[in-house]
Formats: structure tokens, sequence, C-alpha cells
């Protein structure tokens, strides 16, 4: 099981860990018109998946922002950002931001993509940081568990993992 911090403490995830080659986990999240999203929803696309804390925390916001800006030169490649935050609060920071080419998602009514894909913070509720890439036949090809929670993930390693996916 992957091992975070949270500002220096340790704390415990929920779920099990994903690995390269293990068959991307389904999970049922709101979109931001609270209708239901599952993996199925982007069958056949490959799938840049952003886990963040809280939208409205900086390391969070910098990491949605540089995704979407990434998102431009990805082609057909569909960049998700996962949090707690409610849907309305997703939509209204999307708004203000200019957020345009991330669909954010939101797991705060059943912790369903927390507990799926072993990032719940059992401690706090929240969503460890974490980035995943999943191939057009569900098939995960990249997995970042972020090892302190306030940190950055590894932007270059990520893109090119979607790069290899296409």
């Amino acid at each position: 099981m992957a091992s975070i911090t949270f500002k220096e403490n340790p704390v415990t995830l929920v779920g099990e860990e994903i690995k390269v080659g293990d068959k991307a986990p389904d999970f049922k999240v709101l979109a931001n018109d609270l209708s239901e999203v599952t993996l199925d929803d982007y069958k056949d696309s490959v799938k840049l998946i952003s886990v963040v804390p809280s939208l409205d925390t900086g390391v969070c916001a910098e990491q949605t922002r540089r995704f979407n800006e990434e998102a431009t030169q990805l082609g057909d490649v569909k960049v998700l950002t996962i949090s707690m935050d409610l849907p309305f609060a997703q939509k209204r920071w999307c708004g203000a931001e200019g957020i345009e080419n991330v669909d954010t998602l939101s797991d705060h009514r059943d912790a369903s993509f927390g507990k799926a894909y072993g990032v719940l913070i059992e401690e706090l509720r929240l969503l460890a940081r974490a980035v995943f890439v999943v191939d057009s036949e569900n098939k995960v090809t990249y997995t970042e568990y972020v090892s302190e929670a306030t940190n950055h993930p590894d932007y270059e390693s990520a893109i090119a993992a979607v790069e290899q996916a296409k």
C-alpha cells in the first residue's frame, strides 16, 4: 500500500493501491451538474486522472491549471480532476479560473473513486494527491501516489505516460 503524509504527518489510505498493468477499477462520481459519472463514460479514450485534496488550495489549483493547459496539446485525451469538493464548488472554481479542458468530478457522496484507487485519506475524508493514466482499454499505464500530499506531482512523467498510452 502507498505510504503518504499530509503536512508531514502520516495518514491512512483506504483501498488497494493501483499498479501499472492493473485493470482500472470502475467508480461513480458526480459531475458539476450532479449527474453520475463512471469510468465507462470515458470508454475508448486515454484518460489522465488528476486527483487532488481540494481545488481551493494552492497546489491543487496549480495542478489543475497545469493539466488544463497540457490538455490542449494532448489531442483526444480525457483529462479528469477528481476531489472531494462539492460539485457546486468545482463549477464555481472552474468558472473563476477559466478551466475548460478538464472534467472536474466530485467524489464527496460515496468516496467511490477514493476507495477504488486507494487514495481516500481516512483521517481527513479527503483524497490524496495522485495521478493515474489509463489507456483506451482501461489498463493502468502510469501511477503516482505523491508521498507528501502538499507537494506537486511529476507533471513531465505523467504527460510522457499519456503520450505513450495514445
